[in-house]
């Protein structure tokens, strides 16, 4: 059994900063992928940023130059620092990692997100 939690989120006025972590717990073996996606309201769930095992970070163009990834492969972690934020970053986020565990190998995981609220 495979577990992700994330923390962080809340509310935070634009230009602001919030810093989002997820921990993976369980049978693990091996971390593949970390990521994050977000939802907001009436849209389909999109990447935001994402980090291989290789460590080398990718960001979907609405958060260049204001998102940050990061993993921590002693502790299964990964983590979103979000600066500079504006109002349509609101949205749910929620942490994905692609997992060899020692019962299967490249399985996908889901946290059950947090809220983001950017606004005055």
């Amino acid at each position: 059994q495979v577990q992700l939690v994330e923390s962080g989120g809340g509310l935070v006025q634009p230009g602001g900063s919030v810093r989002l972590s997820c921990v993976a717990s369980g049978s693990i073996f091996s971390i593949n992928a970390m990521g994050w996606y977000r939802q907001a309201p009436g849209k389909q769930r999109e990447l935001v940023a994402f980090i291989p095992s290789s460590g080398s970070t990718n960001y979907a163009d609405s958060v260049k130059g204001r998102f940050t990834i990061s993993r921590d492969n002693a502790k299964n972690t990964v983590t979103l620092q979000m600066n500079n934020l504006k109002p349509e970053d609101t949205a749910v986020y929620y942490c994905n990692a692609n997992i060899n565990s020692w019962l299967a190998s490249g399985s996908e995981y889901w946290g059950q997100g947090t809220q983001v609220t950017v606004s005055s």
